[in-house]
């Protein structure tokens, strides 16, 4: 039986403000569709309280992800912060946090519906090497949709120094490499994306017409991590350096 979702955006949007973000009430209720539409309400709420969406991010786009995860199709949710590289969050500031190691775009025009790659990569202005800062706000394995609902754990976005596509015109041959407390953890590629960062574009803008939206010129666009999720503690510091674009970084202030 679906749900009414006008009821359901009140009931998630009153759970937040609890510092409920799974409401037990809705576990194993919601569609992926019905996820989306709350997600999207709420965003308009916080939107309307003084926040702004800046972009977006596609999640669950490389195998070790969804391996991760146990869940095998991209997802998409809302950016509304962003963070210079070498930005220290303090220490209790965030619930949970962990990183993951992604090529942010920015777009110079908009997009929307389907789209073509060559209509994709004429819309991209710059590439930023950038992390997405999540928080596991709840059990997001079991309950994917409330995960969605909650905005598929995004925090935050963290940006290196931008570089122009014509620079970089092969992302899917990409190399990324990940220190965490100066030892590597992780050698990645932009293939794992989707097989192109670009083809995460393409699939936003595409999903996105489904609920009525769609990209502008201005938005930033994380496109899916190239390697899996790792969790951050007090005291942390992650490194990510991407061959030919360049470094991010970020802290987590100590205890």
């Amino acid at each position: 039986m679906s749900i009414d979702l006008a009821t359901a955006a009140e009931d998630f949007w009153a759970a937040r403000a609890r510092g409920e973000f799974f409401p037990l009430a809705y576990a194993d209720r919601l569609t992926l569709d019905e996820a989306y539409r709350i997600q999207l309400a709420l965003i308009d709420r916080r939107v309307a309280a003084g926040e702004r969406q800046i972009g977006w991010k596609v999640g669950l786009t490389a195998k070790a992800i969804q391996q991760q995860f146990g869940f095998h199709e991209p997802v998409f949710a809302c950016v509304l912060e962003t963070r210079p590289s070498g930005h220290v969050f303090g220490a209790t500031e965030l619930i949970n946090p962990g990183f993951e190691t992604e090529l942010c775009v920015r777009l110079g025009r908009g997009l929307e519906g389907s789209v073509s790659l060559s209509q994709v990569r004429a819309a991209v202005d710059v590439i930023y090497p950038s992390f997405e800062i999540i928080e596991t706000r709840g059990d997001i394995v079991k309950q994917v949709a409330l995960g969605m609902a909650d905005n598929g754990q995004q925090r935050s976005v963290v940006l290196g120094a931008p570089v122009h596509l014509a620079a970089m015109t092969e992302l899917d041959r990409v190399e990324t490499r990940v220190q965490l407390n100066g030892d590597e953890v992780a050698t990645g590629f932009g293939s794992a994306v989707l097989g192109n960062p670009l083809n995460s574009i393409q699939w936003l803008a595409e999903k996105l017409g489904h609920f009525g939206r769609r990209l502008y010129a201005g938005d930033i666009v994380m496109t899916g991590s190239f390697v899996r999720q790792f969790p951050l503690q007090a005291g942390d510091i992650a490194v990510a350096e991407f061959a030919g674009i360049g470094r991010v970084e970020v802290r987590i202030a100590g205890a």
